[in-house]
């Protein structure tokens, strides 16, 4: 009898790349990917692209074949004062360019706060913006991916699953970002992956030391890849792994790459999948 081989999706950011999504896909498609997760194209953001750019980039994708796994928009990724209603504008032209480019998932933040302020201070203001943020999702039939940033509310595991099981929405689950745990002192698979595992819906591929918090390929850093990959695979997941290595200095608009340097970070995750026997497609 044939065991079927489990197979994830595999995806990334394709403006950290190249503003050119042209060059985006050429290169994600190079590493395997048939799906790019768009945070910005043409150096403009996603949720600040023109109805014209967003129907162009919509047709360049279709083009060549690309699916697209999530819209990384920047809501949240704004101090807690901000009024929810501009968060929730933003929302709606994620949601639109959701549409558009075929995903339903929208990567989103918790927020951050004032220097000096506690994250106990900010957390009713936070529980009122993310069950906001998850109704207007829900009422359009996208699914919210809350990442755990360093210093936002939920960049812990305790606070993640506080965001998480507060608002207790079917729109509102988890991106796993390996990295970012260990930039906020946090061993990933041994202090977050049971806690979180339940609500667990998507990676993004980055793994960092945890010395000096310096991001590094997957598998080269105290992110406990191999860990969460193996647990992963006998969990039965099988959604989208989505490569965003930070292996170069930062822009305006996230973190950065280039070709070279995104083609040594996603090879590098293909060989962990490929040492747990994870298939890509």
């Amino acid at each position: 009898m044939t065991v079927k081989q489990t197979q994830w999706t595999l995806s990334g950011f394709g403006d950290e790349i190249s503003p050119d999504p042209l060059i985006q896909v050429a290169v994600l498609q190079a590493l395997g990917a048939n799906h790019i997760e768009v945070r910005s194209a043409w150096g403009t953001n996603i949720v600040e692209l023109s109805e014209e750019d967003l129907t162009r980039l919509d047709q360049i994708l279709r083009e060549q074949g690309m699916g697209v796994s999530a819209i990384a928009s920047p809501i949240g990724k704004v101090d807690v004062t901000i009024p929810v209603t501009v968060e929730l504008d933003r929302l709606r032209k994620a949601i639109h360019a959701a549409k558009v480019l075929g995903t339903r998932y929208i990567r989103i933040f918790s927020f951050y706060r004032a220097e000096g302020t506690g994250p106990e201070e900010v957390r009713d203001a936070v529980m009122d913006r993310m069950r906001a943020l998850a109704a207007e999702a829900q009422a359009h039939d996208v699914v919210l991916l809350h990442e755990n940033e360093k210093d936002i509310y939920g960049d812990t595991p305790e606070r993640v699953l506080d965001i998480i099981t507060t608002v207790h929405s079917p729109a509102l689950r988890v991106a796993w970002d390996a990295a970012n745990f260990v930039q906020v002192g946090v061993k990933p698979f041994s202090e977050a992956y049971d806690m979180l595992r339940p609500y667990l819906e998507y990676l993004q591929v980055k793994d960092a030391r945890a010395d000096d918090r310096l991001v590094m390929p997957a598998g080269e850093g105290d992110g406990e890849l191999r860990e969460t990959i193996k647990a992963l695979k006998e969990d039965g997941f099988e959604g989208f792994a989505s490569l965003e290595p930070h292996l170069a200095n930062a822009h305006h608009l996230g973190g950065f790459s280039g070709p070279t340097a995104f083609g040594v970070a996603g090879r590098a995750f293909n060989r962990l999948l490929e040492e747990a026997g994870v298939g890509t497609k």
